[in-house]
C-alpha cells in the first residue's frame, strides 16, 4: 500500500471497519485486556530477535514489525470507542515532551 495516512483517516478506517459488525466496539475493560495481550506479543517477539531466548520451530514466525501494527489497530479502536481524536493527543504529547524533557537528554552537537 502506498498511501499516505494521518492518523485521523486511520481512525475513520478503522471506525468503518468496526461498524461492520453487530458487535461493534468492545468495553474498554476488554481493550485493555487485548492492548495488553498485544504487548506481550511484542515483548516476546523482541525477545526473541534482539534477546537470548530463540523461537521454538513449531513458532510462527511473527515479527517485530507486525507486533507493532496490533497494537497501533488496537489503540486505534480502543481512542474511537473513547472518542479521543489521537492528533490531538499526539500534538499535546509533543508540546509536553519538547517543554518538560527539553534539557532532560544529552543534546547532539549541531554541525
Amino acid at each position: 500500500m502506498t498511501e499516505n495516512y494521518t492518523l485521523t483517516a486511520m481512525q475513520k478506517e478503522v471506525d468503518q471497519y468496526i461498524q461492520q459488525f453487530k458487535s461493534g466496539y468492545f468495553t474498554p475493560l476488554a481493550q485493555m485486556a487485548r492492548i495488553t495481550e498485544e504487548v506481550g506479543e511484542l515483548a516476546r517477539e523482541v525477545n526473541h530477535f534482539y534477546g537470548e531466548k530463540q523461537k521454538k520451530a513449531t513458532e510462527a514466525p511473527n515479527t517485530v514489525k507486525e507486533e507493532l501494527g496490533d497494537i497501533l489497530f488496537v489503540t486505534l479502536i480502543m481512542a474511537n470507542s473513547l472518542d479521543i481524536d489521537l492528533t490531538e493527543v499526539f500534538e499535546n504529547n509533543m508540546k509536553k515532551f519538547n517543554q518538560r524533557d527539553y534539557n532532560r537528554f544529552e543534546r547532539k552537537e549541531e554541525k
